[in-house]
């Protein structure tokens, strides 16, 4: 059994885990999980969210299909909408300093080609965690933008509701990549669109970017306090 945390430490120890143990998560521990993460607050009550957690097999063809074509160089599938431009500015500052961050820490140098592919590939692999878990929203709702951020408050109740229960997890863009390929295989119904999804598994604690801490912007940078007499 594990310990409970507080939300406070809970908050702040939670990493993402890119290294993961083979063993199997059970499928009556994935649904404590997710009856926690659906306690999420959304708009008006409208949950729009829906979670396919899979493992086994279907996982590793969705791992060789993603892998496939990126590798191939098929054009990115994904099925939510992303900005064709990319992040700019401080925070693409914030991408590259995460990057560096990893990469010294597994020891990859910038030259080193090889060892920046594979760490890419993980990542279409979903860093090789037992179980995958896609989020998708209601297609009827797919342009609410909304129902986008009650997702997104979702994923994370989804990630410290695993967190809590002793697992890792890290929150994947590029396992869904190629979200046709994911369709197939989790066998996700054409009234949803897919998100995201999250790697999980218990960590690995050898890999040693597992212990990497992302740093955070200063409040002086995000914060804007009005009013207050302290």
């Amino acid at each position: 059994m594990t310990q409970s945390l507080d939300f406070e430490t809970l908050v702040a120890t939670r990493r993402s885990i890119r290294g993961y143990r083979p063993d199997p998560i059970p499928q009556h521990l994935m649904a404590e999980i997710i009856e926690i993460a659906k306690r999420a607050p959304s708009s008006m009550n409208t949950q729009p969210w829906n979670f396919h957690a899979i493992t086994g097999a279907p996982l590793e063809l969705i791992r060789e299909g993603n892998t496939e074509r990126m590798m191939a160089g098929a054009a990115v599938d994904r099925e939510i909408k992303t900005a064709d431009h990319g992040y700019q500015g401080v925070h693409r500052d914030r991408q590259v300093e995460i990057a560096i961050q990893l990469f010294e820490a597994m020891g990859i140098e910038r030259d080193d080609k090889v060892r920046r592919q594979d760490w890419v590939m993980r990542g279409f692999r979903q860093f090789d965690a037992p179980v995958s878990v896609v989020v998708t929203i209601d297609r009827e709702l797919a342009g609410d933008t909304v129902a986008h951020f009650d997702c997104g408050a979702a994923t994370y109740g989804l990630v410290l509701a695993a967190t809590s229960k002793g697992l890792g997890c890290v929150i994947n863009g590029q396992g869904i990549m190629q979200s046709s390929v994911v369709r197939e295989h989790a066998n996700i119904p054409e009234d949803e669109v897919i998100m995201t999804c999250v790697a999980m598994g218990y960590p690995d604690t050898d890999f040693v970017a597992n212990d990497v801490i992302s740093r955070r912007a200063a409040n002086d940078d995000v914060v804007n306090f009005v009013g207050f007499d302290d």
